[in-house]
């Protein structure tokens, strides 16, 4: 647990504060990490990063929780290398100017989020934009996994940390000049 700490701090400038409030059952902190990285991390299937990121944004604010839509928005915005679409999401994700595929994905995976019944047509309409099942296994899981994460952080009242409102946005050396330090948990 600590040397991941460490990494990520090391690699970010900052130790978000969802690594602090999980690590109060360790057990439960590297099963949490463990199956996020399965999730977030894998090279393969048709999903990037950019992705999968969108989908937590797009399912973390349907679940009106703000520390995983700040923090994941700023992912986004990194891995997309897009510093608004992820706002446009946040606000209203059928009005954003969303790509066909990432309008189906984001469909899909509110439908899995808003617990919809899934049929023929959901895997149909992402099979169009070029998803194969395992894709739609993927965003579904994607969507399943923070809904948990999204409950666990209202319920320990997570805050974003500041470095992650200016991610993605400003260059990394403007960013840390912002005189904002990380809120606790």
């Amino acid at each position: 647990m600590v040397e991941l700490m460490e990494e990520v701090e090391s690699k970010g400038g900052f130790l978000p504060n969802v690594f602090r409030v999980l690590a109060h059952r360790p057990a439960e902190f590297r099963a949490f990490f463990s199956y996020y990285n399965e999730l977030m991390n894998k090279d393969t299937g048709g999903l990037t990063k950019a992705d999968r990121e969108l989908i937590v944004v797009a399912t973390s604010i349907h679940n009106r929780c703000l520390y995983c839509v700040v923090s994941h928005s700023a992912l986004h915005r990194i891995y997309s290398k897009s510093p608004t679409l992820s706002d446009q999401v946040i606000v209203n994700y059928e009005k954003a100017q969303l790509s066909p595929r990432e309008r189906a994905m984001l469909d899909f995976a509110l439908a899995v989020c808003r617990s919809d019944t899934i049929n023929e047509q959901h895997f149909l309409s992402l099979e169009e934009v070029g998803f194969d099942r395992e894709d739609a296994w993927d965003i579904a899981a994607i969507a399943a996994f923070f809904a948990m994460s999204n409950r666990l952080a209202h319920l320990t009242d997570m805050r974003p940390n500041a470095e992650f409102y200016n991610m993605g946005r400003l260059p990394r050396g403007k960013r840390e000049n912002t005189g904002e330090g990380s809120t606790g948990s």
